[in-house]
């Protein structure tokens, strides 16, 4: 190797050091295996076993694009549910915005042949809720993210994002005729 004429080490590389994109950070398969159920989960819980399964996808598919610029040190669950829950919005604003013309009534969808258990009623009770107590209370329970970085993905506060938990908690103990520990129960077999 050579050196300049003030004594320092060339390289056959020119400006900073980087890290190279991709180095310290899993294979993205991996991320998929390890956190795929409890986005579907979370997705189900906010959205309903229709729409479910496509932001799941879309999650995996903005996550792709994002990933090699994610800080190793990062809680990639966290920031999956991040982008779960944004997709869920969007969903959410487009029903509201998407009249369904229709001269017959559509039968009631099906909730069969769902991969796991189903409990309709705690089902229908989530959905009932608010969508920010929903949100909180998802990815609280099911998710198992502290209520820091609910708020973060919420854009409240840790008290807001706990009040909104508690409340959705205290909603589903009138409405949910099962006991109110079902839900926890339901989100710790992930």
């Amino acid at each position: 190797m050579g050196s300049s004429d003030s004594g320092t080490l060339r390289t056959s590389r020119s400006g900073p050091a980087e890290r190279l994109p991709g180095v310290g950070l899993k294979p993205f398969e991996k991320i998929v295996t390890e956190h795929g159920p409890v986005v579907l989960r979370v997705c189900r819980a906010l959205l309903g076993p229709v729409d479910s399964e496509d932001a799941w996808s879309e999650t995996f598919l903005a996550a792709l694009r994002a990933y090699p610029d994610l800080d190793p040190g990062a809680n990639v669950e966290a920031w999956l549910v991040t982008i779960a829950h944004r997709k869920a919005v969007d969903v959410h604003r487009v029903r509201q915005r998407t009249a369904i013309p229709t001269e017959d009534v559509p039968e009631q969808e099906s909730r069969h042949d769902l991969p796991g258990s189903w409990n309709h009623e705690l089902w229908d009770a989530l959905a009932e809720l608010p969508f920010t107590q929903r949100a909180a209370v998802v990815y609280h329970h099911l998710a198992g993210l502290p209520y820091a970085e609910i708020a973060r993905i919420l854009g409240n506060s840790t008290d807001a994002a706990r009040r909104a938990a508690a409340d959705g908690i205290a909603r589903l103990r009138r409405t949910y005729p099962a006991r109110p520990e079902s839900l926890a129960q339901e989100g710790a077999a992930r």
